[in-house]
């Protein structure tokens, strides 16, 4: 074997590396010489000179050429409004060339309500609109199978099959890639899971493996976080109203309608639980399960329960608005739980609102601008004496 082959720089003493003479392949696929080799996944450049670098799957200089980029398809909706970042930055450290749907508008909801099952929730459907726009432009779908995302707790059951009824609704889709992420088998045999991705992308799993590691440190620093301190986090004087739901139909002006700049409209000042930290939510929804409740299975709900409890007993809040999606099964269940504790304390306004497909902007600003009402009304000194829950008012 001519040459010799050079180990790389910071690799350990032991490591050594073999190349096999192996004929040169060109573009056209015609074999012309030694240019490339490859020994047990390794590939080896030899240079003009006679000398060989060792080129592993990680280093930028191996990436594929631009023209010949995988182009993978990003929905934008549901769990990417959480993860968006890091799945963006996944791809790109493999390689791929992401393309991101547009988002959501009539059109998009449109081809989603032609292809998805009825019973879907309203972000489901939607979902399915984002993969109908991308269906025809790329490669393949990135649309991971979020099973749990922490022990002990589950992702609602419908995002679990996502890719399942993607390829039994959607004709003629292209190759799905769905990495199942299951927190709950510990996070070893995740981060496993997530490097079989390399196949599916072109790449070796090692280089998939790096890169999953790479888009954690690129996109830990994004989480907005803020300590439970139980102080109030609207402006001083303003009227605060926390709003409950899921990140994906908040952070969706057309899913939500538009709802956080309609209560700015209003002169109050909107927050959500993802201003709080996982660990805050979990410790006030840890405190309701020790006084004798049954904990949630799903890892959305106890969050949305966590910051409703939170709200509740620091009184940091005004009132509160519970967006949710007709047609979600846990959503339904936690929206009674929620509605419970409320009237347990009676002593926060709470109004719950419920979308679909159907719904109208109209009759969304009529409750909204009553509640807010509701709200004022009560704040003042001689109507602070009014139930919040439905409770007949005593008048002797």
């Amino acid at each position: 074997m001519a040459g010799r082959i050079r180990r790389r720089r910071g690799a350990s003493a032991g490591v050594r590396f073999r190349a096999l003479h192996q004929p040169r392949i060109s573009a056209r696929g015609t074999k012309t010489g030694s240019d490339w080799a490859v020994h047990r996944g390794l590939r080896v450049h030899r240079a003009r000179s006679g000398h060989c670098s060792v080129l592993l799957g990680l280093d930028r200089s191996d990436r594929q050429p631009k023209g010949m980029s995988l182009v993978v398809g990003v929905p934008r909706g549901l769990l990417f409004h959480e993860y968006g970042p890091f799945m963006l930055e996944l791809l790109r450290q493999c390689g791929a060339r992401a393309v991101l749907s547009p988002v959501t508008n009539k059109q998009i909801l449109q081809a989603g309500l032609e292809v998805c099952v009825d019973e879907a929730c309203l972000p489901v459907k939607v979902f399915f609109g984002h993969v109908a726009y991308l269906a025809e432009q790329v490669d393949a779908l990135f649309v991971p199978r979020f099973v749990s995302i922490e022990r002990g707790a589950y992702i609602c059951p419908k995002l679990m099959g996502l890719p399942d009824m993607i390829r039994a609704r959607v004709c003629d889709a292209p190759r799905i890639v769905d990495p199942c992420i299951d927190v709950s088998r510990g996070l070893g045999k995740t981060a496993r899971s997530v490097a079989q991705l390399g196949p599916a992308l072109g790449v070796s799993s090692g280089r998939v493996a790096i890169a999953l590691a790479r888009s954690m440190r690129v996109t830990s620093g994004r989480a907005n976080t803020q300590p439970g301190d139980g102080r109030r986090t609207g402006a001083s004087g303003a009227m605060c109203i926390g709003v409950l739901g899921h990140d994906y139909s908040l952070n969706d002006p057309y899913i939500s309608l538009d709802l956080m700049n309609k209560i700015r409209r209003l002169g109050a000042s909107p927050v959500t639980a993802s201003i709080y930290s996982h660990k805050e939510m979990a410790r006030w929804e840890r405190q309701r399960a020790r006084r004798g409740a049954k904990r949630l299975f799903w890892t959305y709900g106890r969050r949305l329960l966590g910051a409703a409890c939170r709200w509740l007993d620091t009184g940091e809040v005004d009132g509160i608005v519970h967006l949710m999606s007709f047609g979600c099964g846990p959503e339904s269940f936690i929206a009674e739980v929620i509605q419970y504790e409320a009237s347990e304390r009676d002593c926060v306004p709470l109004l719950c609102i419920n979308i679909d497909e159907h719904s109208a902007e109209a009759g969304l600003s009529t409750r909204l601008e009553a509640f807010i009402d509701t709200v004022a009304m009560r704040k003042c000194e001689h109507a602070s004496h009014l139930p919040t829950s439905g409770q007949p008012v005593d008048t002797r």
